[in-house]
C-alpha cells in the first residue's frame, strides 16, 4: 500500500529535491502545510537551499522561517546542555544524551533542518533521586502534580514525571531505560550508558553509539502510541542509516546490540517501514538476521499496512475513516506493548474516570 499523495509528494521531492521546481503555488501551499504538520519543514527548507536558492517567494518565506527556527532551536539544545553539565558535573555519574538532543551534540548531519521539542536524557537508575535533586536546584520542576501521575511515572515507567525549567520553559525528560518496566522487551540501560561516546568539551554528557541511536529511534517509533512526529523519527532513522552504515561493519554491530538488548522485532518492523516510505537501502539478509523469517510473517505485514495508513498526512487522515482506525490501534498495541492486561485496563480506567470527572467540573 502507497501512502496518500500529499504524504507521497512530500517524500518525493525530500529524496529528490528539484522536483519542486514544476510546482504551481497551489501545489507549494499542499507541500508546505504537509510538511510543516510533519514537523519536517526545516528538513525540507534545508534540501531545497542544498539544490537552488530561486524558489518562489512566497515558499521561500516559509522555509527560510523553518531553517531559522531549527538553528535557533540548535542552539537553544547546546545551551541546555552547558546547564546540564553545570547541574550534574560534581554528581561524577554518566548522563547520556538522547534523540534530537544527541544528534546536536554528537552527529550534527543528522540535526540539520530539524525541529525539537525537549530535551531527553538518560542516566544510571540508582542515580534517578540525585539527578532530579541537581535538576531542581538548577531550576527544572516536575510539570506533573497529579498524585496518580507521580505514581505512573515513578512506579512502573522509563522516566520522571516530565521537568519543566522555571526560567526558560524548556522540558526535560530523565530516563532511566527506553522502555517502560512494565514493557514487554526488556533492554539493558547500562549497555546503552558503556556503550555512549563522551562529548567533546562536556565532560559530564554522552552520546549513544551509533547503534544505540538509532535502535532507541526506531524502538520509540515502534512503541510509541500517537504518530504524531511518526515522519519526522523515520527520517532521523533514513538519515542515521544512510551516514552510519559508511563505517564498516555497521550491519553486524546493529543486529548485534538489537538482538543484545531484546529489540530485534520493534528493530525489523522500523527498517521496514523506513525502506518502505523514504527508500532507506535495507539489505534484506538483515531484516532476516534480525528476525528469522520476518519477511513471511503475517502479522508483520499487517503491522507495515496499518503504520504506511496512520503515516498519512493529518490533511489526509482527516478524511479517511482508515487512517483514524489506523491510529486507534496503533494507540492500543502501544499501550498493550507497555503495560500487562490488568495494569493497562486499570490504567485506561482510572485516566478516562479522570478526564470525565474534570470535565464535569471544568
Amino acid at each position: 500500500m502507497r501512502p496518500v499523495s500529499e504524504t507521497a509528494e512530500l517524500l518525493a521531492i525530500l529524496a529528490r529535491p528539484t522536483l519542486a521546481a514544476g510546482l504551481r503555488p497551489s501545489e507549494w501551499s499542499r507541500l508546505i502545510a504537509v510538511a510543516r504538520s510533519a514537523n519536517l519543514l526545516g528538513a525540507l527548507a534545508e534540501r531545497l537551499e542544498a539544490v537552488s536558492d530561486e524558489w518562489p517567494a512566497d515558499a521561500a518565506r516559509h522555509l527560510d522561517g523553518a531553517r531559522q527556527l531549527s538553528q535557533r532551536q540548535q542552539l537553544s539544545v547546546v545551551w541546555e546542555a552547558h546547564c546540564l553539565q553545570a547541574a550534574l558535573e560534581g554528581l561524577g555519574t554518566p548522563v547520556v544524551l538522547l534523540k534530537g538532543a544527541a544528534y546536536v551534540l554528537g552527529y550534527p548531519e543528522i540535526a540539520r533542518g530539524r525541529l525539537f521539542g525537549d530535551i531527553d536524557i538518560l542516566v544510571p537508575r540508582v542515580q534517578l533521586g540525585n539527578v532530579e535533586s541537581q535538576l531542581m536546584l538548577g531550576g527544572w520542576a516536575s510539570a506533573k502534580q497529579d498524585a496518580y501521575d507521580q505514581r505512573y511515572y515513578r512506579q512502573w515507567m522509563h522516566e520522571l514525571p516530565p521537568m519543566v525549567n522555571v526560567h526558560r520553559g524548556t522540558v526535560m525528560d530523565v530516563h532511566h531505560t527506553i522502555l517502560p518496566l512494565s514493557a514487554r522487551n526488556t533492554p539493558d540501560p547500562s549497555a546503552i550508558i558503556d556503550r555512549a561516546v563522551p562529548v567533546e568539551g562536556l565532560p559530564a554528557l554522552r552520546v549513544p553509539c551509533p547503534e544505540d541511536l538509532l535502535i532507541h529511534s526506531i524502538t520509540h517509533l515502534m512503541h510509541e502510541g500517537e504518530l504524531h512526529n511518526g515522519l519526522r523519527d523515520l527520517h532521523d532513522i533514513d538519515r542515521m542509516v544512510r551516514m552510519f552504515t559508511a563505517s564498516a561493519g555497521f550491519w553486524t554491530r546493529l543486529v548485534s546490540t538489537a538482538a543484545g538488548n531484546d529489540l530485534a522485532l520493534p528493530v525489523a518492523h522500523g527498517l521496514r517501514l523506513a525502506r518502505r516510505l523514504f527508500g532507506t537501502s535495507i539489505p534484506d539478509d538483515i531484516l532476516e538476521r534480525l528476525v528469522p523469517g520476518f519477511a513471511t510473517r503475517s502479522s508483520a505485514r499487517v503491522l507495515a499496512r496499518v503504520y504506511l495508513v496512520a503515516l498519512q498526512s493529518p490533511q489526509a487522515a482527516r478524511r479517511s475513516w482508515a487512517a483514524r482506525a489506523s491510529h486507534g490501534a496503533i494507540y492500543l498495541r502501544g499501550h498493550w506493548l507497555r503495560m500487562p492486561p490488568l495494569q493497562l485496563l486499570r490504567h485506561l480506567a482510572t485516566k478516562a474516570w479522570k478526564s470525565a470527572t474534570q470535565g464535569r467540573r471544568a
